[in-house]
Parts: C-alpha cells; sequence; structure tokens
C-alpha cells in the first residue's frame, strides 16, 4: 500500500479546486446567446384556474416567449415522469395522477408552476411575470395528512385518490403478528410525527437547456445526482426521443441530498423552451423558489406497538402509517414512505414476526421524496422511540434490553420479519464501545452535578441499521495513456462525499502509482454510456467496486502483455509493487513499460485491443447494512428550554474503510443532519396551504454554535456483498441522530413526568413542556 492507498486518510483532492475557486457550478455558466427564464407559479394552495391572459406581458421589453400548460400539450411534453407505486392491499396495481409540467386548469400547491417567461434578462422576465393575469377560483384546503384523511376533505385526485388515499399498501404477516401480540406479556405503544423537512442543498437548483436542429439533440446543463437517469427520463417520459438525441451534463453540484436524482418542471421548461425560441435558456432557482417547489422530506404519521414476553424479549412489532407524499406522486415518494422504510423498521432486533399497514396521502402542499436516509431514518427513529419507550415501561435499562434482543454474529446473514437479508454484525459489541467512550457509566455523577445547577441533563442512546447500495449497475471505463497517466470515467455522481479522491485511491493503491497521476470523469453522458447515479450510499460500493474490478481486469491484461515481454507465460507473471515479475526470478518489467507496450502492435497480444484498458460491470447481489450506536448528552435550561449536546459518540460498523478522513466527514454531515431534524428544522403549512417557513429567516438550520462536535470511531466488519467489503456512510449518520437525540432530551425531562414531544424539539416546545407539567403538578 502506498502513500495515497486504500485505508489512508488523505485529503479530498479536489479540495484544491474548489478552495481555490476552480469549481464550476451550473450558475457559473454561460452559453453564448443565452435567455433566461423565470417560472411563475400558483399563489394558492388548491384553485381552478379559470383563465390565463398573456397578452400584455408578451409585449413586455425583452420578452422571447411565454409558455403555458397549452402549448406543452400540443408537443406533447406536458407531464413528467410517472412515480413509483406499491400495489394497493384491495386495488392491486394502480396509477397516481399525472404531475404537469405547468397547471392546467388547477392548481394544488403554493409554488405550484403556472406560466414560464423566456427573456433577453431575468429582470425583463420577472417584470413580464408581473403582467401575467390569472383568474383564479380558490378551493378548499387539505394541507395535512390528518386532515386530508378527515370526512368531508377536499378531494385532491378523486379518481386516481378517492379519499385522498393515494395507496394503501400492507407488508409483513398480519396473522402471525396478532398471534404474537395475544401471547404478550406486555405491549407498548407509541404515536409519532415525522415531521416535514426541506432539503436546503447549498447549491440551489438550476438547468441551462440547449437544442441543436441540425442533429434534432438536446443537452440539458443541470448539477444532478446521476446524468444518466437524468437523461433516460427526460428522453423516454418527456421528449419522447431515444435517449441518444439527448445529453445531460452536471457540473459540479453542491449538496443533493436525494432531491437532486429527480427531474423537475424547470429543466424540463429550458429545454423544450431552448427548442421553441431557438436559444439556450438558463433557470436558476431563487432559495424562496427552492423552499416552495423542491421535493421535502420525511413527513410521516406512525402508531406503532411492541409485544414483549415477561423477560423483555420482543415477540412481534405492528406499524400503522399516514405517508404524506404532497400534492403530485414525485418519482420515488411513495416507495420511501412504503417500501423503502417500513421493511427496516424491526431495527437490529430477533423479532420473529411483524406487519405493517401505510396508507399514502395527498395534501395541498409540495411533493414529498427522498431526503438523505429516504426511510431508513423514519425506521429508525420508529423502534429506537419505541425500544426507549419499553425500557421505561419494563424497568429494564435501555442498553441490556436492547442486549437481549440484538440479532447475534453467529445469526448472520440473518433475514428479519419483513424479508430483508442482513449481512453481518457486531451490535453488542458496538454499543459497549460507544457506552465505554461516552462514559455512560459516569453519567448519573454528571446528572447530579446539573441539577444542582438547575440544570436537567439526558443521556440517549440509538443503535441504527439501513440498507444501502443494493440496486443498479455501474460499468466504468478505465484505460492508460502512453505517458502513464490513468483516467477513470464513472457513471455516478459526487455532490461534496468526495469520489475524485476515493475511486483514485482504490486504483492507485492497486496499481501503485501516484494519486496525482490519475484523473476521474463523471457527468456527462456522452463520455460513458450507462452509469448508476448517485444515492442510497451506493456510490463507493457499487461504483468503487466496479472501478476495482475493472482495475483487475487491467492487470489480467498488463500480464499478458508482460509474458510476451519477459518471453514466458502469463501464468509464470505476477504483478506486485507496481512491476510485473517472473515468479521465482529476478526479472521484472514496470507497469509503465507494459503500458507503452500495450499501444505497441508487435508487443501486445495479437487479439487485445491498443492501450491498457477495461470497462467491468459490476452489480451489487443485495443490499448492505450498515450499522452502529449512537450515544447523545444533553444539557436542559428549564428556564429557557433551550438544549445543548455536551457529548455525542458515535461507534459505526460500515465495512472495511477505503478513506477513514473522507467516511468521518460523511458521518459528522449526515449526523448534523439529523440532529437539525431533531431539534431545530421543520417545512411547516398553515391550514391554508400556506409555507410559513418558506426562508431561512424561518426555517432554524443546525450551525456550529449549536452542534456538537463528535467522538467518532469505527469497528470494521466487512460485507461480502461487493468487491471491497464496504458498507456505505454517507447516510448512516442522518438515520442514527435523530432517535438518540431525542431520547436524550427525553431523558433530561422524564423527572419531571415529561415522556413524549414530537420534532423538532425546540426551546419553545421544551419550555412549554417543563411548565405545562409543573403547572399539572402544582
Amino acid at each position: 500500500m502506498g502513500n495515497f492507498g486504500v485505508g489512508q486518510s488523505i485529503r479530498r483532492v479536489e479540495d484544491q479546486r474548489f478552495l481555490t475557486g476552480g469549481g464550476r457550478y451550473t450558475d457559473d455558466i454561460s452559453v453564448p446567446g443565452q435567455v433566461y427564464l423565470y417560472v411563475l407559479r400558483s399563489p394558492h394552495a388548491h384553485a381552478d384556474i379559470r383563465g390565463i391572459d398573456v397578452a400584455a406581458a408578451k409585449t413586455a421589453p425583452g420578452v422571447v416567449r411565454i409558455l403555458v400548460a397549452a402549448d406543452l400539450a400540443a408537443i406533447g411534453t406536458d407531464f413528467l415522469p410517472d412515480g413509483v407505486l406499491p400495489p394497493d392491499k384491495d386495488r392491486g396495481k394502480v396509477k397516481g395522477p399525472r404531475r404537469p409540467v405547468l397547471a392546467v386548469d388547477r392548481v394544488r400547491y403554493v409554488g405550484e408552476p403556472v406560466a414560464a417567461i423566456v427573456a433577453e434578462t431575468l429582470a425583463q422576465a420577472r417584470d413580464a411575470a408581473e403582467m401575467v393575469e390569472i383568474d383564479y377560483s380558490v378551493r378548499p384546503v387539505a394541507s395535512s395528512a390528518i386532515a386530508a384523511v378527515a370526512a368531508g376533505a377536499p378531494q385532491l385526485h378523486p379518481d386516481q385518490a378517492p379519499g385522498n388515499v393515494l395507496v394503501h399498501c400492507q407488508m409483513g404477516d398480519l396473522q402471525a403478528t396478532e398471534a404474537a401480540f395475544a401471547q404478550a406479556a406486555r405491549i407498548v405503544t407509541i404515536d409519532l410525527v415525522n415531521s416535514r423537512i426541506a432539503p436546503t442543498a447549498m447549491e440551489p437548483r438550476g438547468a441551462i437547456g440547449e437544442y441543436d436542429p441540425k442533429t434534432d439533440s438536446y443537452t440539458l446543463t443541470q448539477g444532478n445526482q446521476g446524468s444518466h437517469s437524468m437523461r433516460d427520463v427526460l428522453a423516454r417520459a418527456v421528449l419522447k426521443v431515444p435517449p441518444a438525441q439527448v445529453r445531460v451534463i452536471s457540473p459540479d453540484v453542491g449538496g443533493g441530498f436525494g432531491m437532486k436524482t429527480f427531474l423537475f418542471h424547470e429543466p424540463v421548461l429550458c429545454v423544450v423552451a431552448a427548442k421553441l425560441v431557438g436559444k439556450p435558456v438558463k433557470w436558476i432557482a431563487d432559495r424562496s423558489e427552492s423552499f416552495l417547489n423542491d421535493t421535502h422530506g420525511r413527513d410521516q404519521i406512525s402508531h406503532a406497538a411492541l409485544a414483549l414476553d415477561k423477560d423483555g424479549h420482543f415477540l412481534g412489532l405492528r406499524v400503522s402509517s399516514l405517508g404524506n407524499v404532497g400534492a403530485y406522486l414525485s418519482l420515488m415518494g411513495a416507495a420511501v414512505q412504503s417500501m423503502a422504510g417500513h421493511p427496516m423498521m424491526t431495527g437490529v432486533y430477533r423479532i420473529a414476526t411483524a406487519y405493517a399497514d401505510v396508507k399514502i396521502v395527498v395534501t395541498n402542499t409540495a411533493p414529498v421524496d427522498a431526503y438523505r436516509g429516504a426511510g431508513r431514518p423514519e425506521a429508525s427513529y420508529l423502534i429506537e422511540r419505541l425500544v426507549e419507550k419499553a425500557a421505561r415501561e419494563t424497568g429494564i435499562p435501555s442498553s441490556e434490553l436492547r442486549r437481549r434482543n440484538f440479532i447475534r454474529p453467529e445469526e448472520f446473514p440473518y433475514k428479519t420479519a419483513f424479508g430483508k437479508n442482513f449481512d453481518s454484525g457486531r451490535y453488542a459489541e458496538l454499543m459497549d464501545k460507544a457506552l465505554q467512550r461516552g462514559d455512560a457509566a459516569g453519567f448519573p455523577a454528571r446528572r447530579a452535578e446539573a441539577k444542582r445547577r438547575g440544570k436537567l441533563r439526558g443521556l440517549g442512546i440509538s443503535y441504527y441499521v439501513e440498507a444501502c447500495a443494493g440496486f443498479g449497475t455501474d460499468q466504468p471505463r478505465l484505460s492508460f495513456d502512453r505517458d502513464g497517466r490513468l483516467t477513470i470515467h464513472i457513471g455516478t455522481q459526487s455532490n461534496g462525499q468526495g469520489h475524485e479522491t476515493v475511486y483514485a485511491q482504490i486504483a492507485a493503491d492497486a496499481f501503485n502509482i501516484p494519486i496525482e497521476r490519475i484523473s476521474v470523469r463523471q457527468g456527462d453522458t456522452n463520455d460513458l454510456p450507462t452509469g448508476g447515479g448517485t444515492g442510497a450510499s451506493r456510490s463507493i460500493p457499487v461504483g468503487g467496486s466496479a472501478v476495482k474490478v475493472s482495475v483487475v481486469k487491467m492487470i489480467e491484461q498488463g500480464t499478458a502483455i508482460a509474458a510476451e515481454l519477459l518471453e514466458t507465460a502469463p501464468v509464470d507473471v505476477t504483478f506486485v509493487d507496481g512491476a510485473f515479475r517472473v515468479a521465482g526470478t529476478d526479472r521484472t518489467v514496470s507497469l509503465q513499460e507494459v503500458i507503452v507496450a500495450s499501444f505497441d502492435d508487435k508487443q501486445r497480444p495479437t487479439a487485445a485491443a491498443p492501450g491498457l484498458l477495461a470497462s467491468e460491470a459490476f452489480t451489487p447481489p443485495d443490499a448492505t447494512f450498515p450499522n452502529g450506536c449512537h450515544v447523545c448528552e444533553v444539557e436542559v435550561d428549564e428556564a429557557t428550554g433551550e438544549t445543548v449536546i455536551l457529548r455525542y459518540t458515535i461507534q459505526d460498523d460500515l465495512g472495511l474503510a477505503m478513506n477513514p478522513l473522507l467516511m468521518a466527514g460523511q458521518i459528522y454531515g449526515g449526523a448534523v443532519q439529523g440532529l437539525g431534524q431533531a431539534l431545530f428544522e421543520e417545512a411547516v403549512y398553515d391550514s391554508d396551504g400556506q409555507l410559513t417557513t418558506g426562508s431561512f429567516n424561518d426555517y432554524c438550520m443546525p450551525r456550529a454554535d449549536n452542534t456538537p462536535t463528535f467522538d467518532f470511531a469505527y469497528t470494521e466488519v466487512p460485507t461480502p456483498r461487493n468487491a471491497l467489503g464496504i458498507k456505505g456512510a454517507g447516510e448512516a449518520g442522518t438515520v442514527g441522530a435523530t432517535p438518540a437525540a431525542v431520547n436524550a432530551v427525553l431523558d433530561a425531562l422524564q423527572p419531571l413526568g415529561v415522556t413524549h414531544l414530537d420534532m423538532p424539539l425546540t426551546p419553545l416546545k421544551v419550555w412549554q413542556a417543563i411548565h405545562g407539567a409543573k403547572t399539572e403538578a402544582a
């Protein structure tokens, strides 16, 4: 292993570019002759459109074109791709309502696009938008899942979602679960709200659309999480052209968190308008637009029950949920609220039987889809809050209750009650390490000391497991040029994780070459025919494994060439420390000599193509299951309700570590986002469907002064499910953080009799709970 090989904590090679101003994001790009797009959005959460008058706006200075729904319908580009739906328990396979690019005859959420104005400048487009006259007839609103399923609620899509229920699905074994509950010595129940949050990526969404009439082809430049999937859905579902006629380019991406996976209205409008006006069309969201029309995350209401025997062993789990997907079905919105999350709700525990009943509900709010963790944070939050409550009700210490019910190391691979096939884990060992490092044994003394100062101190534990890296194929292309520089073309997409560094480390380790001799290229569908994109923590487990197997193939090719140069059989040649050696001798040729020979028709094997190159595919056989223990210690001020996190300890199993420094960064970032939901963030709609947290003045984000220094460590428990033994780290921190923080705050408040609060645990909400409990006690 060299200085830059696998397992080394090296800094990101791309940081030099970013820190010196060399990053290139969508808004940094301008195309000669470009014009600008502005989207006019609905101010109403639910209203009929009785008429749109654009006559005056068309005459405004600089206006090039104005588009409404009828214009898109005339050319057949009027709807976004259909979302994925699980089967309904009664109706079987169902089809959701179509999501228009521009509202047709009704708007269903504040911020829904209604018209698009193309002008020579953005200012001119904005001015013209104010001249568009729209006659709305306001309708009643259902702005929450509870309101949507209430008797007499206004119907958003009565044909596809009667009673505002898009689909009613079930998972698990109802009969066996009911039998387990009938035998239970104790049943513990909990009601939870998993609050809605906004992704708030540092870089807002943007797009540049171009059209070439000579080739009848489109180019979309847009920061995204997978150019190939973006190309395919844009081409097939919207433009109705072969994917070969669409090129998608992703420059640098300033955060994605799931949201930038999906095709939205504005990129479609850019490429369609580019064809209609004959010029490149650019759009960049402002922050208000991002809050209104980016997909939101979470928004789930659940009732859960856990059956236990007399000794505290878990017998069964029963869950019923309402999942809010917003006004329309985004691509994976219903799947996140059902298939992605609920099968993980048994957590890390031996629960023999489980059952989940899920209703996917539509409301007059922005659509909801994947947000960092995509269903697994919701699952972890539910089971870890429920286990903590069971510990209080049984009097069994929460760590001991978990230990009694953990899946044991010798039981892997382990099939859960919901059918997930867990790969590996040493749960009790990791929990013990986390508790020791967090000095849980010394907590009672610290709590007593805090009490003397008038503070409430609490300790919260969560043990999470998540499923990731279990889908899709990646097939990168690796090639050496004559001077020994290696280029890796790959179809995943970095949006801050450090892919350029880790892919280069994998190759540098295998070839024993300096990392600065390796270039990583991503984001352009013209460079590579396919790509799996970035999501569900798959990039390094799947994309990295594809790089690894391609490297192995290249070494095989090099071995054949080296055998020709050394005049021996390939079976007698080994590759060690950057050189090919005849076994048992000192005869060698360097990697560079083999690379040069690979371009020489006389020196390489007859059947070999020129150059040393490979493009091997890797498809994972199943998901990997990262897991770990979070221990959070907080102090709550009784007078103000403010929560301060004093210590935060994480002990993770993420498989083998490719780059511990970057892995830690992923865990820190994920944990901060989890703490953000637990303590600060919430996207709130009022009863009229207005987003009351539509700016950073109202939407509270975690900041450096209210997040802790993390004490992070990891235990390497390899997975057999990819070529690198790694499990994925991109979302793990988020999955574990929310229950740990909430459990800690509730532990602090427990002496006052406060046993339940829903996220976010803001100072006001905590203060109200404290003083409400004191009033009741008096």
